[in-house]
């Protein structure tokens, strides 16, 4: 692979100085690859080059038909890229720092309503009961749905829970999300009875909640999502609208909806940042406008 040393180290960096996460590094990885081939293809050397080939590169990611989202994803982790070989005296100059990012659009998240997540959960448990008498994997899939709307944790974190989070005590739990970033997330008794179901009928023994027969050891998030899409077609809901993450966004949603403060979903979604937190804002405006139309003493003049 063109340039794997250079990667090599910059994503050692990132592991051991910002703790970036597995799937993180994949991602770079997978996208520096794809840059480094071209340049390469181009006869461009990484250590010595102008901007030119880094604005060629993406040029053609849009010929390729990436979204500008995508391409400002992969811009991104040039841009790291060439700052860390700088830094480290590899090169003379950074050529990403003159480039601009492809202009975005930022959409707002897919989110199923509250009778939607109902149709889901209303299958997801005739399912489970279904099966409450062998077959163990609607009581899991029951599990892992009532666990994602109520706690809107990543598809990543969830799959990988403990199987001592089935028999805590506690009425939360607390989870290591990005960059090995702790946080309590409360649990709903409903959550915990999907949990304890899901325990009393596991057979295989194991550190892992959702043991299954992978590298990792536990359910992938590609299996998840792949199963939810079943259950999202039995609902009568179109399965390219159900997807683990529209859950989560759904979670932070519907308690926007009611009232939840933008700060305390913030910390419950695990975000770093409150600007990420922001997408949730179009909920926000409409509670807004409905308070003023309900509240402010003007508005029946």
């Amino acid at each position: 692979m063109p340039g794997e040393p250079l990667i090599r180290d910059y994503l050692d960096m990132l592991a051991a100085e910002r703790g970036a996460a597995a799937n993180t590094l994949s991602a770079y990885r997978r996208d520096l690859a794809d840059y480094l081939g071209a340049l390469a293809r181009d006869g461009h050397d990484p250590l010595a080059m102008e901007a030119a080939p880094v604005r060629a590169y993406l040029a053609g990611l849009e010929t390729r038909g990436l979204s500008a989202a995508s391409a400002a994803r992969k811009l991104s982790c040039i841009r790291g890229f060439h700052r860390f070989l700088y830094a480290e005296g590899l090169a003379e100059d950074d050529p990403s720092a003159p480039v601009g990012g492809p202009r975005r659009v930022r959409a707002l998240p897919k989110v199923l309503s509250v009778a939607e997540v109902d149709r889901l959960l209303t299958v997801a448990r005739e399912a489970a009961s279904a099966g409450a008498s062998g077959d163990t994997r609607g009581i899991r899939m029951l599990c892992l749905i009532e666990l994602l709307y109520a706690t809107g944790l990543r598809v990543s974190e969830l799959v990988a829970l403990p199987r001592a989070a089935a028999s805590t005590k506690e009425r939360y739990l607390v989870v290591k999300g990005k960059g090995g970033r702790e946080r309590l997330v409360p649990l709903t008794e409903i959550a915990r009875g999907a949990m304890r179901d899901h325990l009393a009928g596991l057979s295989v023994e194991g550190p892992w909640l959702f043991p299954a027969d992978s590298e990792s050891g536990h359910l992938t998030r590609q299996s998840f999502a792949r199963d939810l899409k079943g259950v999202a077609s039995a609902a009568g809901l179109r399965a390219d609208r159900v997807s683990p993450h529209v859950l989560r966004h759904a979670f932070a949603s519907h308690l926007l909806q009611n009232g939840a403060d933008l700060r305390i979903v913030q910390e419950l979604l695990g975000h770093a940042d409150i600007s990420t937190t922001q997408i949730y804002t179009h909920v926000l405006d409409d509670r807004l406008k409905s308070m003023v139309r309900d509240l402010h003493p003007l508005m029946d003049e």
